[in-house]
């Protein structure tokens, strides 16, 4: 049995701590404004990311890992992974050390049950910083699913959840050769107890930890910081730059950092007169509207944020008051949603209440959310896509507590001052939901950036 040595003890008790109060009354972490000109975070070395990253992993085991068996009455879960094919659960678990599952990496969750320790078993060649008990001897027990198996039958468990599901990629990471190998090396009065550990992957990926949670708003804070400075003159020359320079700064920006995007950035204008959106090698002018949309991963947790920038005509010192109001109603549909996301809704439900209601309040809105955290379009349900407004067989899960979320949505209105024409006012910010409120992690744009000589750059 491996058990939590007295320094996580005391960092799981003062985590813990912090958590209570940021479900609380005391949210001072949680801006409901971001700054214009955020701060740069510090960015630590490699050497020191370590011990936090693996902090967080032994905290999320001894937390995360009682908690979702225990609600889902599950007495043990087997997770596989090979070499270069990682399962997104597995992946989740490695230490910092560990950059991949080595040969075939297989991981055992058993819940002994009166209210006994869960016992955590590596049945691998190599064990992963102390995580683990390891449990296989390859030179008294050559076949890995044979080891597998004697230990099944030891401890002889109600239930065994493997991870594979329809409907979720994060639940369906056993392979249907290994699994007949499996199959095969497990005694037949077994094989009826195995079930589905679909939702035991997507509780353990959505749930967020004190420990997450206390890092979680200067990893956005990063984020921000960065967004200032590419919509900034400190990258953007109007008449000259483009938007492909403005996303190629972001990539070479993130390699000097040392810090890693999860996907590709992009930049986009509008253009009075112009339908759409503008990409590529197109030139940013003054008058347009630009939109970035940006997220990185640190410390394996990942933003992803959307802002809006107006770039000044000569002479103006503020955005047409059309692009002002639409940012606005795009700020009011976040506030609709957040209202309604309430514990055991699901996504569908969610999205639907709110929808009604920012119709109801004459908004044109488009919702399109997600869970965010360990990865970028995370696990958990989605609360809309941006090409089905109506529902989704994927929405149908409900809604849980400390959960992190990328509240995305956009809402289209006409802009008198560009001759009425219609305006896609997207926007994204991370948030936290404590099972009362949704809070964002370092506030959400309320201003356009403007961007020009009156403007002034970043710092």
């Amino acid at each position: 049995m491996i058990r939590s040595g007295a320094w996580l003890a005391v960092f799981v008790g003062t985590a813990l701590s912090l958590f209570a109060t940021l479900a609380g009354t005391s949210v001072a972490q949680f801006e409901e404004a971001e700054s214009g000109l955020p701060e740069a975070p510090e960015i630590l070395p490699l050497r020191e990311q370590v011990p936090l990253i693996d902090g967080i992993i032994a905290e999320r085991l001894d937390l995360v890992i009682p908690q979702i068996m225990r609600e889902n009455n599950v007495s043990m879960w087997l997770l596989m992974a090979r070499e270069y094919f990682e399962e997104p659960v597995i992946e989740s678990m490695l230490d910092a050390r560990s950059m991949a599952a080595r040969r075939r990496t297989i991981l055992i969750f058993f819940d002994p049950g009166e209210g006994q320790p869960i016992e955590r078993l590596t049945v691998s060649r190599y064990g992963l910083a102390g995580l683990f008990e390891p449990s296989w001897d390859p030179a008294e027990q050559p076949d890995q699913w044979r080891a597998v198996a004697d230990i099944i039958a030891a401890r002889d468990p109600a239930s065994i959840a493997i991870n594979y599901s329809d409907l979720s990629a994060f639940g369906d990471g056993m392979t249907l050769s290994q699994y007949r190998l499996m199959m095969a090396a497990l005694p037949e009065r077994f094989h009826d107890r195995i079930t589905s550990g679909e939702t035991l992957a997507v509780r353990w990926l959505e749930t967020r930890t004190p420990r997450e949670m206390a890092l979680y708003p200067d990893i956005v804070r990063t984020a921000h910081w960065i967004m200032s400075r590419a919509f900034s003159t400190a990258v953007i020359e109007p008449g000259v730059t483009t938007a492909d320079d403005v996303v190629w700064w972001y990539r070479e920006e993130l390699s000097r950092l040392g810090i890693r995007p999860w996907f590709h950035p992009s930049v986009g204008i509008q253009r009075a007169g112009q339908d759409g959106m503008l990409y590529g090698d197109t030139v940013i002018q003054p008058g347009d509207l630009l939109w970035t949309d940006f997220g990185i991963t640190y410390l394996r947790l990942n933003t992803d944020t959307q802002h809006l920038a107006y770039v000044l005509r000569e002479g103006e010192t503020a955005a047409p008051q059309g692009l002002v109001d639409g940012l606005a109603a795009s700020n009011r549909v976040q506030d609709i949603l957040r209202e309604h996301m309430q514990v055991g809704l699901t996504g569908n439900e969610i999205l639907a209440r709110a929808r009604a209601q920012a119709i109801a309040e004459g908004i044109n809105p488009s919702i399109y959310s997600h869970p965010i955290g360990l990865h970028g379009h995370g696990a958990g349900t989605a609360i809309g896509f941006w090409d089905n407004q109506n529902g989704d067989p994927r929405s149908e899960y409900p809604l849980y507590t400390d959960t992190a979320w990328s509240i995305e949505l956009t809402t289209f209105g006409e802009v008198p001052e560009w001759d009425g024409q219609i305006v896609d006012f997207r926007t994204e910010e991370d948030a936290f939901f404590d099972g009362e409120s949704v809070r964002f992690l370092d506030g959400r744009q309320t201003e356009l950036i403007l961007i020009g000589s009156d403007a002034g750059p970043a710092q």
